[in-house]
């Protein structure tokens, strides 16, 4: 436990909440904390982290959710209309979860690293057809999902792309990782999820055209203990 978080933390639970009597997810109490509607689709977090955020909640074992907790404060404030988040933290999760998902959930997720790695080249300045270094590496670890989803996208079998696959990116990446034959499943999650944050504050540095991050927020139990019971940090 860090110095600067509380004994005391937001005892967060799953799903969605009628009121905070009924308990809170993580980003229900985000909407508190932001002096928002309460909601669990905050207009003060961007959609597709906001989305994360929900599935690590929910995924995350009772045990180990509190501990999510001290994140709440940095998705707040966290949002742009610039569409290169939305490929940044799908392609974020889709490589955090390969290497460890089930063998069918890999080959769904190979196909959304190549769809969103092809959408970010332009941005990256990269020539048509080549992958990001991390990607390449990424499905290095699973050729056989590699192999399967190259010849998937090959075939022509994806029709138009009518919405983002960030949301059904995410839908795989997130539970997979919660049901991957790994001990540190929780740890996991909480680790994408803090890593999905860090980069939306390096992209909302860009698009500030700041290296400066904003200073963030802080958890304090004066602001949530009359909201969600407590649990205590072990």
């Amino acid at each position: 436990m860090t110095n600067d978080q509380p004994d005391m933390l937001p005892m967060l639970s799953r799903g969605k909440h009628r009121n905070p009597r009924r308990g809170a997810c993580f980003m229900e109490l985000a909407s508190f904390l932001a002096g928002e509607r309460w909601s669990d689709r905050p207009a003060c977090t961007h959609p597709l982290l906001a989305h994360l955020a929900r599935l690590v909640n929910d995924c995350t074992s009772d045990r180990a959710r509190p501990q999510l907790a001290p994140l709440i404060p940095s998705v707040i404030g966290l949002t742009s209309k610039d569409p290169r988040w939305n490929h940044e933290i799908a392609l974020l999760a889709a490589t955090t979860a390969l290497p460890i998902v089930a063998e069918e959930t890999q080959r769904a997720l190979a196909v959304g690293v190549l769809s969103v790695d092809r959408m970010l080249a332009e941005s990256d300045g990269r020539p048509a057809g080549t992958l990001r270094a991390t990607t390449e590496a990424a499905l290095t670890e699973v050729p056989l999902a590699a192999r399967w989803a190259r010849d998937f996208i090959a075939h022509g079998v994806i029709g138009p792309v009518r919405y983002h696959p960030g949301p059904v990116i995410l839908d795989f990446a997130v539970p997979g990782i919660a049901t991957a034959c790994v001990r540190d499943a929780d740890d996991r999650l909480r680790g994408l999820l803090t890593a999905a944050i860090a980069l939306c504050e390096r992209l909302a540095a860009e698009d500030r055209r700041d290296a400066t991050p904003a200073e963030k927020a802080t958890l304090r139990p004066e602001h949530w203990v009359g909201v969600v019971s407590p649990a205590t940090v072990r």
